[in-house]
């Protein structure tokens, strides 16, 4: 382990670096061919078998062991966010109205890191290793279009574990390794509703149907709903984020509309909520007089941490680190992404590293998303270690067994 952390370091400027080009030139969604090519060109050389995605620019890479083993995964994220940048940084973006402000120029920087790592110890490894270089994670369901063109069989077999990290600017001090067994990321829907009624004039209401005070009303009741409809030891969390109605303050409009973010820990609670949700705000539109129409746009699912994988993460990451740098999360984060999709279908562990740079207080610095969130480029080495040594581990022991040694308790991040 001490030999993998320095061999790490040593990359650490190259790292550095590739963060730094990927950072400048952030692309957004599914197709990203500057990114694309940026990775392309960092694994050339390595001797792996890459290919690229047909339906979005995707990048899969297969390094096959010196032994015989099974086969596993390591992904990273690629697209940045339709956020301007705000950071002042040397680097900052370049593209206007994109920013990589969720840490995802480090992921792909890391899993570039872990692939060198491994490919230097191709004759120790066991079986193979599978790095997932995935666009449209923030939006476009970059995980799903993977799975479907054969990421988990690229290396001619079926992966038997599944391994992300993602960078925390925030909440979390940098060095510090977090995550928990079971639901650890949320589902993710939008609920859209239109109501409409009979527009008319401000002094005259009862001449029209009004939809705004039938609006206001279903937005109050869906927080009610939440805590009357929904078990509280399985929540959800339903924010309106968008509401629209009317154009002028003596005109009753024709309709009001509003949109909402929809997270859930369950498959049971994801359900019922939608179910409620759209029961209640028919039946508010029917009492009235109005039409109500409703859609539910699925996002995507629990990411859900296979309880051994898990362990076995834990575990790997105290012993490349310490036992005092692995927390365990008390409760899941209400955050959501795609990598749930992959945890669906293969046992998997989603884990989280403190990114924070030095000198700020992780309480009250810019999270991920913001504008202004900034990551540290020292955890970059310690990344790639560490998603190297889950798949070296891995691939070397077959099956995983659980242990009785885990992550001390934390209090969430």
């Amino acid at each position: 382990m001490a030999g993998l952390r320095a061999e790490a370091a040593a990359l650490r400027g190259e790292l550095v670096a590739l963060r730094r080009v990927l950072h400048r030139a952030p692309e957004l969604g599914l197709r990203l061919p500057a990114t694309r090519a940026a990775v392309e060109a960092a694994l050339d050389g390595l001797g792996l078998e890459v290919t690229a995605g047909r339906e979005l620019d995707s990048v899969t890479a297969v390094l096959r062991g010196g032994r015989p083993g099974p086969v596993v995964l390591l992904r990273a994220d690629l697209d940045a966010l339709p956020v301007t940048e705000a950071t002042g940084l040397p680097y900052a973006s370049r593209t206007p109205g994109a920013a990589h402000v969720c840490g995802h120029d480090l992921h792909a920087a890391a899993l570039v890191g872990a692939a060198r790592l491994l490919a230097a110890r191709r004759a120790e490894l066991a079986g193979g290793v599978v790095f997932m270089f995935q666009p449209g994670e923030e939006d476009g369901g970059g995980a799903e279009l993977m799975v479907r063109e054969g990421v988990l069989d690229a290396a001619g077999e079926g992966s038997v574990a599944a391994y992300a990290l993602h960078v925390a600017a925030a909440q979390l001090p940098a060095g510090l390794v977090t995550t928990r067994p079971g639901p650890v990321l949320a589902a993710c829907d939008t609920l859209r509703v239109v109501l409409r009624g009979r527009g008319g004039h401000g002094s005259s209401p009862h001449l029209a149907l009004d939809p705004v005070p039938a609006v206001c009303e279903a937005v109050l009741a869906l927080q009610s709903m939440v805590t009357r409809r929904i078990d509280a030891f399985d929540p959800v969390v339903l924010t309106v984020g968008s509401l629209h109605a009317g154009t002028v303050d003596n005109a009753i409009p024709e309709r009001a509309e509003f949109a909402a973010t929809v997270r859930s820990f369950s498959v049971a609670a994801r359900e019922r909520v939608l179910a409620e949700a759209v029961r209640l705000v028919r039946g508010i539109g029917a009492a009235h007089g109005l039409e109500v129409d409703t859609e539910v746009e699925p996002g995507y699912p629990v990411t859900v941490n296979d309880p051994v994988e898990t362990a076995f993460a834990t575990g790997v990451a105290g012993r490349l680190f310490g036992a005092g740098r692995v927390l365990e999360l008390d409760r899941p984060l209400a955050g959501s992404e795609d990598f749930g999709v992959l945890a669906a279908l293969v046992p998997a562990a989603y884990l989280l590293l403190g990114a924070c740079p030095a000198g700020r207080d992780p309480a009250i610095a810019p999270f991920n998303h913001a504008p202004d969130a900034r990551f540290d480029d020292a955890v970059l080495p310690d990344a790639a270690a560490l998603l190297a040594a889950l798949a070296l581990e891995r691939t070397s022991s077959g099956a995983v067994a659980q242990t009785s040694s885990g992550p001390v308790k934390s209090g969430g991040v």
